[in-house]
C-alpha cells in the first residue's frame, strides 16, 4: 500500500495523528505502522536510521554537548469497534489516539521538521508496549543496541494530559497462599478450610495504611490491594489450599529489594511467591535538558502514578520524564480520544524547548 504518512501529513501534527491511529496496530502487529515510519524517516538526510524488529529508531548527528531521546510506542490495545478515526469538534476518537499516537505523532513530526535543534536528538519508535515485557521494544533495544538508548534525558511521550509526570512508580505482585486440610463439607469438623484462613490476609489488607512520599516535590502515593482470589475444588470439600494475588504500587524510594521486604513484613507468617516485578523511576529532574524543559513549559511537574517504560531508561542511569498531549484517564477506553488543543500545544511546547 502507499504510505499515507505523505510530506503534507507529517507536516501538520494533528492530521498526522489521525493518519497514525488509521494504521492498525494491535500489539505483535505493528509491522505495517514500523515500515511507514521508517520510510518517512529516511527520506529525512538529517537523520541516521536503524531499526530492529518492528522498533525503529532514528538519531541526529551533529556534535551537540548534550542528546536527548523522545520516545513512543507504536503498538495499541486490541480495536473496540473505534477505528477508523473520526473527529467531533475539538476531539479526535479513535484507538490509540491517548495511548499514545499522539505523542508519536509529535515525535515524528519533529523528526522530519527539525533538522537542527539544540541537543542531539535520538527518536525511538518501538514496538510491544501494551503486553509482555518479553516483547517490549526498548527491551529488546537495551539488550541488543544500549548504545540507541544513551543520553542525557529521555522524553517518553506517554499520555499525561499535557503536564510533566517525572519518574514513576514500582509495581510488584505476590501470590499470598494459605494451606488447609481437605474433609467432606458434611464432616467440616475433620478438615482445615484455607478459604477461611485467607480471612486473616484480608484484614491486614484493610487495615493497610499506604505511604505518600515526595521526592524532588514530585508526590507519590502507594497502594497494596488485592487483585485476585481463588481457591476450592468442589461443592462439597473443604478447600486446602487458597491464594490472593496482592499488587503494591510503590514509590520509586523502594528498590525492588525493600518492597519485596515490605510485603515480608505486611504478610509476616504467610508464603508468598512473586508473580511480577518492576522497578520505579526517580523523578530526574536534574539533568539540564529536564530543566530546561521545565522551563520551556512552565509548569511543575507532579509524580507518575504507574509504571511506564521511563523505569527503563532509569535502569541505565538515564533520568527520564513523561510528557504527551493524551489523557491518561482515557487509554484503552472504548472512546477513547485526544484533545486537538493539547496536539498543538504539545507541539508547541516541544518546538520551544528543542528549537532553540
Amino acid at each position: 500500500m502507499a504510505n499515507p504518512l505523505t510530506p503534507d501529513v507529517l507536516l501538520d501534527p494533528v492530521v498526522l495523528t489521525r493518519a497514525l491511529v488509521d494504521i492498525e496496530s494491535v500489539s505483535r502487529d505493528e509491522k505495517v505502522i514500523a515500515d511507514c515510519v521508517e520510510d518517512v524517516l529516511r527520506k529525512a538526510g538529517h537523520l541516521s536510521v536503524r531499526r530492529l524488529g518492528n522498533t525503529v529508531m532514528a538519531r541526529t548527528k551533529l556534535g551537540r554537548a548534550q542528546r536527548v531521546v523522545l520516545a513512543g510506542h507504536l503498538d495499541t490495545v486490541p480495536v473496540n469497534d473505534n477505528l477508523p478515526s473520526t473527529v467531533v469538534d475539538d476531539l479526535i476518537y479513535g484507538c490509540g489516539t491517548s495511548d499514545m499516537k499522539s505523542g508519536v505523532a509529535l515525535a515524528l513530526h519533529l523528526a522530519v521538521t527539525l533538522p537542527d535543534p539544540r541537543y542531539d536528538l535520538t527518536y525511538l519508535f518501538y514496538e510491544a508496549e501494551e503486553i509482555e515485557s518479553e516483547y517490549n521494544g526498548l527491551n529488546l533495544v537495551a539488550e541488543a543496541h544500549p548504545k540507541w538508548l544513551q543520553a542525557d534525558l529521555a522524553v517518553l511521550l506517554e499520555p499525561t494530559y499535557g503536564l510533566v509526570e517525572a519518574g514513576c512508580q514500582g509495581t510488584m505482585r505476590v501470590r499470598v497462599h494459605t494451606r488447609g486440610r481437605r474433609a467432606h463439607t458434611a464432616r467440616a469438623w475433620r478438615g482445615v478450610n484455607a478459604i477461611h484462613a485467607m480471612g486473616a490476609v484480608l484484614r491486614r489488607l484493610e487495615d493497610y495504611h499506604p505511604r505518600t512520599v515526595t521526592i524532588d516535590g514530585c508526590t507519590y502515593r502507594e497502594g497494596l490491594s488485592a487483585v485476585r482470589i481463588g481457591g476450592g475444588i468442589a461443592g462439597n470439600v473443604v478447600p486446602d489450599e487458597c491464594s490472593i494475588d496482592v499488587n503494591l504500587r510503590f514509590a520509586p524510594d523502594r528498590s525492588e529489594k525493600q518492597a519485596l521486604e515490605h510485603l515480608q513484613e505486611v504478610f509476616d507468617g504467610y508464603e508468598l511467591e512473586v508473580t511480577d516485578s518492576a522497578p520505579g523511576a526517580l523523578p530526574g529532574l536534574s539533568a539540564a535538558p529536564a530543566r530546561e524543559f521545565l522551563a520551556a513549559i512552565g509548569l511543575e511537574p507532579a509524580g507518575k502514578l504507574g509504571w511506564t517504560d521511563v523505569a527503563r531508561f532509569a535502569a541505565l542511569g538515564i533520568p527520564a520524564l513523561n510528557y504527551g498531549p493524551g489523557d491518561p484517564a482515557l487509554a484503552h477506553a472504548p472512546d477513547e480520544h485526544v484533545e486537538i488543543g493539547k496536539i498543538r500545544d504539545g507541539s508547541a511546547t516541544l518546538y520551544r524547548w528543542l528549537a532553540d
